[in-house]
């Protein structure tokens, strides 16, 4: 008989009248990986913050179970000292303090009551090699890159004797060899007897590493896939997740392409003075109307900088070569410029840059064009509810209403937010960014859908994206650019996953 590190029974939570779990079961065996997966909204993070003591006894209900014994978690240290940990997709460390500082902030090694600085470090070098972290402990966090910060969140965690390591999102933020590296070390502690639990909307990361896996949907317990028994396989788990199945998770356009050229860069190059570089050296790039143009490469590979250096060089660089639009030189020194230009950007950081994530749907929908529901300088009430209600149900943004506050929203419905600000100012060039990073297949789906059509109705789009499913299934032609230089160019047909990574390592 199997033995059960953890049985959540009968989980209900409620919100303001939004029943975010009913009923939900969930068990999880000594010893293994056990992947959490569902649509966003669908009350995975909802359900390991009621496990962790986020959400404290008395405010759910239903019986949580751990080796054994039901526990009534008041405060996340008391689920702490339990043995359970949980690392967020927005990781909890001090950027000014040293590594050791920080894998033992809270949990300091004392003699007599006075923190043991030399023990401290000896400790962290202890962690550090468990995690398989080769860095100098006296380093600060804010001089490592996200991978590495990642380690240190759970070399934080092992130090506390952790039992059942829960993970939100772990590769979110990773390029694909931070990722590996993360899996790998998954299975090593494993090994070690830690009993892992991952949420993960990366379907090739549930089904490389999950023993075994359970989908919510609705907020509720939908299944528990075996992978002994072969059922975690792509098309059983988004059946189970969207409860139906998606024969093609990139859908097919029949749009032709205009011949005519609606963005032209010419040796554009960008220098950034803040890191005293250039993050952009002689990039050559067209888009046509009614394309969806793909741009490929490692994360640091200058993807970004180049977008906000076209989106009116948001960043104050200074920037040389030559911007043509609609067949005319074109300068943009502004935002603004860019907007009244017809450009629209879409961020990849939704919630630092993108939102107002403590207002409501609608406010952050209208944000970028107020001059589009305004009359004589008055903002007309009526006309951003009709502007939002256009945009939530176009968009399929799930909420309760338009006064839903926007940091309460999943992370898919956030990033519909952020479309629909940006589509309302009436681009006839969208960037996006990253557009389905952290989000789940089923709601991936429906921005493909949107993007789609937008093209069909004659937008052109830019897509970076650090996934090459995505760029090889939703792109009619692929750039491929490393260290701030456009690398190469493939025509969808003869682009692969090696010719892109190939060009990207350069």
């Amino acid at each position: 008989m199997s033995e059960y590190i953890l049985e959540m029974k009968q989980i209900s939570k409620n919100f303001t009248g939004v029943k975010a779990l009913s009923n939900v079961n969930f068990k999880v065996e000594k010893g293994e990986i056990h992947c959490l997966i569902g649509e966003n909204g669908a009350g995975k993070s909802t359900l390991m913050k009621v496990l962790s003591g986020v959400y404290p006894f008395g405010t759910y209900e239903g019986d949580i179970v751990f080796e054994g014994k039901v526990q009534q978690f008041n405060k996340i240290t008391d689920s702490v000292k339990t043995g359970i940990a949980i690392i967020y997709q927005e990781l909890a460390l001090f950027p000014d303090l040293t590594v050791y500082e920080n894998i033992f902030a809270g949990n300091e090694v004392k003699r007599s009551g006075v923190i043991d600085w030399n023990q401290t470090i000896i400790e962290a070098k202890k962690m550090l090699k468990k995690v398989k972290l080769d860095v100098n402990p006296d380093t600060l966090i804010k001089d490592l890159g996200v991978g590495k910060r990642q380690l240190v969140e759970i070399a934080k965690a092992l130090s506390k004797d952790v039992k059942l390591l829960i993970l939100d999102e772990p590769t979110a933020a990773l390029n694909e060899d931070d990722s590996e590296n993360l899996l790998e070390l998954l299975s090593e502690l494993k090994k070690q007897g830690i009993t892992c639990i991952m949420i993960s909307h990366k379907l090739k990361e549930v089904i490389s590493i999950a023993d075994k896996a359970t989908v919510l949907r609705d907020g509720q317990t939908i299944c528990t896939l075996d992978a002994e028994a072969g059922e975690v396989s792509e098309n059983i788990i988004i059946k189970n997740m969207v409860g139906r199945e998606i024969d093609d998770i990139y859908p097919k356009r029949t749009n032709k392409i205009d011949g005519e050229k609606i963005l032209e860069l010419y040796n554009w190059s960008a220098y950034d003075p803040t890191l005293g570089r250039q993050v952009v050296k002689d990039v050559n790039l067209h888009v046509k109307k009614g394309e969806i143009v793909g741009i490929a490469g490692l994360m640091g590979s200058g993807r970004t900088e180049l977008a906000l250096s076209i989106f009116g060089n948001a960043k104050s660089y200074k920037l040389q070569g030559d911007l043509v639009l609609d067949g005319k030189s074109t300068a943009l020194k502004h935002t603004s410029d860019a907007i009244k230009a017809g450009i629209a950007y879409v961020t990849e950081d939704r919630k630092g840059d993108g939102l107002f994530l403590i207002q409501d749907i609608k406010s952050n929908i209208t944000a970028a064009n107020l001059k589009g529901i305004s009359s004589n300088g008055i903002l007309n009430d009526n006309e951003e509810i009709n502007i939002a209600t256009h945009y939530k149900n176009s968009l399929y943004i799930k909420a309760p209403s338009l006064e839903q506050v926007v940091g309460n929203l999943s992370g898919g419905n956030q990033q519909k937010v952020s479309l629909g600000k940006w589509l309302f100012v009436g681009p006839k060039l969208l960037i996006l960014d990253e557009p389905t990073r952290g989000i789940d297949v089923g709601a991936k789906f429906e921005i493909y859908t949107v993007m789609n059509e937008l093209i069909n109705q004659g937008m052109s789009i830019i897509m970076i994206s650090s996934e090459l499913g995505e760029i090889l299934g939703m792109s009619d032609r692929i750039y491929v650019m490393a260290q701030g230089e456009m690398k190469g160019e493939l025509s969808i047909a003869e682009a692969d996953q090696e010719k892109i990574m190939q060009l990207a390592t350069l």
